[in-house]
């Protein structure tokens, strides 16, 4: 006879995993969009509210860093996109008086995590 309790044990185990995964994939969304949101009200871009709507919150990005709104395209593009994230944030970083070799960081692993924040947050 099969046992159906570690089936049902497993499934709840992965249930409970997928909610925490939610939870902490709404908190890190929360805080890049908050930062991008501050970024963009220093930066004094218009429609900052953007940051809060995924896909769409590449617009206040671009417009802090001073690009064209058709790089959203390029920022699709596998690999291209990477090269272009670094352009934007280095853009990003000479707007609010910061080096733009902190742009760069972004792409340094935990490191990478906190640039947003410094970017948002520092005079």
């Amino acid at each position: 006879m099969e046992d159906n309790l570690g089936g049902a044990a497993g499934a709840g185990l992965m249930a409970g995993m997928m909610g925490v995964m939610c939870v902490v994939y709404l908190a890190i969304y929360v805080y890049f969009s908050l930062c991008l949101y501050k970024i963009a009200q220093k930066c004094g871009i218009e429609n900052a509210w953007l940051a809060w709507i995924p896909i769409v919150q590449i617009v206040p990005m671009l417009q802090c860093g001073g690009k064209p709104l058709w790089w959203i395209l390029l920022l699709f593009i596998p690999l291209v996109n990477i090269i272009v994230g670094i352009i934007v944030w280095m853009a990003i970083a000479e707007r609010r008086g910061k080096p733009s070799w902190v742009g760069i960081l972004i792409i340094v692993p935990i490191l990478g995590v906190f640039i947003p924040a410094y970017l948002a947050f520092t005079d």
